[in-house]
């Protein structure tokens, strides 16, 4: 694991080293990318939020009967899709531990990739507190609506 990086030395290559250094092998396996990071905040812009845009391929492994993605493979990318928007909140590598992930699956997806828009709705000392909004690449139709809270651990 890292250390806690200086404010404003964060960045998408850092992010996308965190991605391949931190996570378990089988969260590797989901061949995730990191297409932008999100953390500072627009002008005249009230309702910003910290974030981060990730990308699970499509992939037959992936899916169960019938080509649909399973849910098992939505859940784990909306969970490390926030991790990453946490880190840009952050601006920065913070060890931290899922707490709760709430899922609402609104439709199935077949061969496509899957993009996650991860949002830090309230980042507090010891808690943090996100959303994720899940899309079928190949139409931009929504696909799940995650909540969660996490928990920060130093």
């Amino acid at each position: 694991m890292t250390q806690d990086q200086p404010p404003g030395e964060f960045d998408i290559e850092e992010a996308r080293r965190v991605l391949g250094d931190v996570f378990a092998p089988w969260v590797q396996d989901l061949k995730l990318s990191i297409e932008g990071i999100d953390f500072n905040p627009p002008p005249n812009l009230a309702d910003w939020q910290p974030g981060a845009i990730l990308r699970m391929p499509f992939s037959e492994r992936l899916c169960r009967n019938g080509g649909i993605v399973c849910g098992q493979a939505l859940m784990a990318f909306a969970d490390t899709a926030m991790v990453i928007a946490n880190l840009a909140a952050n601006r920065g590598y913070r060890p931290m531990t899922t707490v709760d992930q709430t899922t609402h699956f609104m439709r199935a997806v077949t061969a496509s990739d899957v993009l996650a828009d991860a949002r830090v709705v309230r980042m507090g000392r010891t808690m943090s507190f996100g959303r994720v909004t899940l899309t079928s690449a190949s139409d931009n139709k929504p696909v799940a609506m995650i909540s969660s809270a996490f928990a920060m651990l130093t």
